[in-house]
């Protein structure tokens, strides 16, 4: 039995596109050859069909666990009233309160006392969103008192206790957590109801438990993406894929050179890639420095080039690096972007056309769930640039959406490069569009998206 797409556009004429048994068979023109009866039939009357989506930076684990926790964000809780109404109302059988996405624009700096406030009497412990800080209430604190370490990374008041600061602390509190069963089924379904077949996992320091939980998610369907993953080791369980190697540098506490070029070293024996999380100058400055020590390989990535000042864009051309960045972050942070960011920075702000013009290759992505998920949001910011209350940040970084939307069409392996084509023997990776490439990239949406076929596993829209 095959699967049809009749009439389809592709790359600018009409044509049928026939799957068997999760390969594309045929692409011919429109009405050469007739379904058999038991075939599946997918009319698409003019509707684009390209090729699945891949999101080049995200966080699997994380977006699943958003699912169950409260929207700490400025948005969702512009202050602290609602901030802790909003705690308050959160209620998991597990008896603890994770809130999300908070920013101090909103209410100000979190500590202990403050959580204790809104929320005396059960655990809460809120993330910042950047996903570096956690914030925790007393009561938590006393639930993981014996996994606060002496580093700096446990924040302390004069009297030398815990502010309820944690940086970088995802895999050290976890002991301490209470376990709660990722919904990966449902992440699956969003991904492919936007029209993403294939994922890269950016999350770094991904344990074994982990890598094994995302290989059986694929393997049974609940995750219904290829998967790549850049945490963990150069191995991961099939069918998982290993891209390079993350390397998470703490803006607040950055390695010295000598240790960065160490790191990237160790990766290098190893056979991997690196790519490396840069969200201010001095970051960047500093990777470009250890990259050129230690000799730069096919693969190594920038991830998010926040500030990238002009200067900066030759070596990184020279040392034949990518960059993986996520514009839709203007939109979502763009109010405190002018509030914070030094006016003279705000031009360097999440370059994307001067890296392109540079001849760097560049993708846009979404950092989920930092970010924003949807990959047609994304595309239209990327062409805008516009924050939610309609300014414009760096107006000359805009793309055309078509040039935005070619970097979540680039494979796994090489973010950036050329777009993925439909033809003849390749597995079929489809997505399906009800308006043609036009009407697509002039209001782009997820609305849009009618059907994804990734092998022989059809999803088709609500």
């Amino acid at each position: 039995m095959s699967t049809w797409f009749v009439d389809v556009e592709l790359e600018g004429h009409r044509a049928d596109v026939v799957v068997d048994a999760g390969v594309v068979t045929r692409v011919e023109r429109v009405g050469a050859h007739r379904p058999a009866p038991s075939d599946t039939v997918i009319r698409a009357d003019g509707g684009w069909l390209l090729p699945g989506l891949h999101d080049h930076h995200l966080h699997l684990l994380s977006l699943a666990a958003a699912l169950t926790s409260v929207d700490c964000s400025p948005a969702a809780a512009p202050g602290l009233t609602e901030l802790g109404v909003a705690l308050r109302a959160h209620d998991h059988p597990d008896g603890w309160v994770r809130g999300v996405g908070h920013h101090d624009a909103a209410t100000g700096p979190l500590d202990r006392h403050v959580l204790d406030r809104l929320v005396p009497d059960r655990p809460v412990r809120v993330q910042h969103r950047g996903g570096a800080l956690w914030v925790l209430n007393s009561v938590a604190l006393r639930h993981v008192a014996d996994l606060l370490d002496d580093s700096g990374d446990v924040e302390r008041d004069d009297r030398g206790e815990p502010t309820g600061r944690l940086w970088r602390y995802d895999t050290r509190l976890a002991p301490g957590l209470p376990t709660r069963r990722p919904d990966l089924a449902a992440v699956g379904r969003e991904l492919r109801a936007l029209g993403v077949t294939g994922v890269t996992d950016a999350t770094p320091d991904l344990a074994d438990a982990t890598t094994a939980l995302l290989a059986q998610a694929v393997t049974d369907g609940r995750l219904p993406v290829d998967v790549t993953v850049l945490g963990g080791g150069p191995s991961p369980p099939a069918p998982l894929t290993a891209g390079p190697a993350k390397i998470m540098l703490r803006d607040h506490d950055l390695p010295s050179l000598a240790q960065l070029v160490q790191v990237i070293s160790d990766q290098r024996a190893v056979g991997r890639a690196v790519a490396v999380h840069c969200v201010t100058v001095e970051s960047i400055v500093l990777t470009l420095a250890a990259i050129d020590q230690v000799g730069a390989v096919p693969g190594d990535r920038i991830e998010h080039a926040a500030v990238l000042p002009t200067p900066l864009l030759g070596e990184l051309k020279r040392l034949g690096l990518r960059a993986v960045i996520q514009p839709d972050l203007l939109r979502t942070r763009g109010r405190e972007y002018l509030a914070e960011v030094d006016p003279a920075e705000l031009p360097d702000l999440c370059p994307h056309r001067r890296l392109l013009s540079a001849g760097i290759p560049t993708t846009c992505s979404s950092d989920a769930p930092f970010g924003c998920l949807d990959p047609w949001q994304v595309v239209a910011t990327a062409s805008t640039r516009r924050t939610q209350d309609g300014r414009v940040i760096g107006a000359a970084e805009s793309v055309e959406p078509a040039v935005a939307l070619a970097g979540y069409l680039s494979s796994a392996g090489e973010p950036g490069g050329a777009p993925r084509r439909i033809r003849v023997g390749a597995r079929a990776d489809l997505l399906l569009l009800a308006v043609g490439r036009a009407d697509a990239l002039e209001h782009p949406r997820r609305e849009l998206v009618r059907a994804t076929l990734r092998g022989e596993d059809l999803r088709l829209a609500d």
